[in-house]
């Protein structure tokens, strides 16, 4: 397993908190792993409500109809490098 960045162990706190993620230490997401199915297992519901997480922290929209969001939403890593690229000042 990978070491995270400070922007993926931020982003892996985000993602615990907000999902509610009981059980579950930043130290136990692998940055490369995929978020849905085999991975940590979310799903469309968790997607929405990270999303709106993401909102709330970085000031930018992760819209539904954004081609983007498949390879953004692929691991803690991808989406962590999409947000450095995308959040407001």
């Amino acid at each position: 397993m990978s070491t995270l960045s400070p922007a993926e162990n931020e982003l892996a706190e985000l993602l615990i908190e907000s999902l509610n993620l009981e059980g579950v230490a930043v130290s136990d997401i692998d940055p490369e792993a995929p978020l849905f199915g085999a991975g940590l297992g979310l799903d469309s519901i968790d997607a929405l409500e990270l999303a709106l997480a993401i909102s709330k922290r970085y000031g930018f929209q992760l819209k539904s109809d954004n081609e983007d969001n498949r390879r953004a939403f692929a691991s803690l890593r991808e989406l962590s490098a999409h947000i450095q690229q995308h959040k407001a000042g």
